[in-house]
């Protein structure tokens, strides 16, 4: 069974820094492409950033700048940055594994950003 282990959610102040973590097995980490999605109380869940197994990266408009997804393929993990963080950013986020068959979820980590 596939599973996505996330770590790093937090209080932080607005203007503050977090950075999130999802390690996975090696044999999904290194077809899927990875992605950290976010759901706000009330609000749909939305896809805040994702990269490719080649590196490729996608970022949604309102975290370009200030949030940066990486990966670690010796580590088996990917690593979501986010930095000037506003209270708009709070939100669980959930880390996300993805190929044309198959779409996995990690239970998700909460990010409380409030003074």
């Amino acid at each position: 069974q596939v599973q996505l282990v996330e770590s790093g959610g937090g209080l932080v102040q607005p203007g503050g820094s977090l950075r999130l973590s999802c390690a996975t097995s090696r044999s999904v980490f290194s077809m899927y492409t990875m992605g950290w999605y976010r759901q706000a109380a009330g609000k749909q869940r939305e896809l805040v950033a994702a990269i490719t197994s080649g590196g490729s990266t996608n970022y949604a408009d309102s975290v370009k700048g200030r949030f940066t997804i990486s990966r670690d393929n010796a580590k088996n993990t990917v690593y979501l940055q986010m930095n000037s963080l506003k209270p708009e950013d709070m939100a669980v986020y959930y880390c996300n594994a993805a190929s044309i068959a198959r779409v996995y979820w990690g239970k998700g980590t909460l990010v409380t950003v409030s003074s």
